[in-house]
């Protein structure tokens, strides 16, 4: 299911399990929250009723967004101005859309706690590999070898001296 929704003057399409960035609410970190203004709700191709549908939120932080720069300034009258700004948002998870929640995922070390005997058992190999000297790939036959090969470039203001000295040394005899 879906559902869009205006909250901060602008239009968010949101899932169940979603994190969204929005303007500043009241609230903070593991605060629920109810978003009530919603546009629009749906499920693949149908529309749903919006009458008394609520999306259920999660506050997930409070945070800054990168700083913008605002820089003024008037041509041949000596002003300019420079201020910075940093604009305060909130980090939504989407819990649930009118009665439909968000799945939850297996935590990790449950997971891991599951695949224990064959990671143990593959520890010794992967040490193994650790262990072993690592060979440097052979450098690649198609790769140009006429950049090396090109003399350095002289300009013709560093060949003067060079043969204004070389006119000016006696010759031996």
């Amino acid at each position: 299911m879906f559902a869009v929704l205006r909250t901060g003057g602008k239009q968010y399409r949101v899932a169940p399990g979603d994190k969204i960035v929005v303007e500043k609410l009241a609230g903070n970190a593991g605060d629920q929250i109810s978003l009530t203004d919603i546009l629009l709700a749906g499920e693949g191709a149908e529309l749903k009723s919006l009458e008394g549908l609520t999306v259920g939120a999660e506050i997930i932080a409070q945070a800054k967004a990168d700083k913008v720069t605002v820089f003024k300034k008037r041509r041949r009258h000596n002003y300019r101005r420079k201020a910075g700004h940093r604009q305060q948002h909130t980090i939504l998870r989407i819990v649930s859309i009118g009665d439909q929640k968000a799945e939850k995922k297996a935590p990790a070390k449950a997971a891991a706690a599951e695949t224990a005997p064959a990671s143990i058992a593959e520890k010794p190999a992967k040490a193994a590999k650790a262990n072993a000297p690592v060979a440097k790939p052979a450098p690649k036959a198609d790769a140009p070898a006429a950049k090396a090969e090109k003399p350095a470039k002289t300009s013709t203001k560093d060949a003067a001296p060079a043969k204004a000295a070389a006119k000016k040394t006696p010759k031996a005899k």
